[in-house]
């Protein structure tokens, strides 16, 4: 027997999301159209080291990192246009000053002018691909060094 539309509503409603919300591990939050958070988790506060009075009285865009506000400013008119953003990168500004990267999933709510986020710490990631870079570019600097010693005693001999 086929479930009717409204029995889903209604079975869907019985549910109590709140736990869900508060016990998450990953970064929860509400963004208002107008740019600021209407509702975050406490691993969002504890993240960040921001109490919610203060993550509510100023412009989501004073915690993103200078130079991703344009790019992140960008997709957030994406969302306004009913477009979901997935895997977007960009780090944020602790109250302690300390750089955190994230990767946000999106989905925007035209009727409610609002914006449902869940994002996940990559910091971690983020560090570990840096020293790989830098170990990376060592290698390749040794390597021209070798290279051009090899070529130097071949000339010699």
């Amino acid at each position: 027997m086929p479930v009717s539309r409204n029995t889903t509503l209604q079975t869907k409603k019985q549910f109590n999301i709140e736990p869900f919300f508060e016990s998450s591990t990953d970064f929860l939050c509400i963004a208002g159209y107008d740019g600021y958070f209407k509702r975050v988790n406490p691993a969002f506060l504890k993240l960040l080291g921001y109490t919610e009075e203060e993550l509510f009285s100023r412009p989501i865009s004073d915690n993103i990192y200078p130079e991703d506000k344009s790019i992140t400013a960008g997709h957030r008119e994406h969302l306004k246009k009913e477009i979901p953003l997935l895997n977007f990168e960009n780090r944020y500004l602790t109250k302690s000053g300390e750089i955190v990267w994230l990767t946000w999933t999106s989905v925007p709510e035209p009727s409610e002018q609002l914006i449902y986020a869940i994002a996940k710490n990559i910091t971690h990631i983020k560090k570990l691909e840096e020293e790989r870079n830098a170990l990376l570019a060592r290698l390749t600097k040794v390597n021209a060094e070798f290279k051009q010693l090899t070529y130097t005693t071949s000339h010699d001999l």
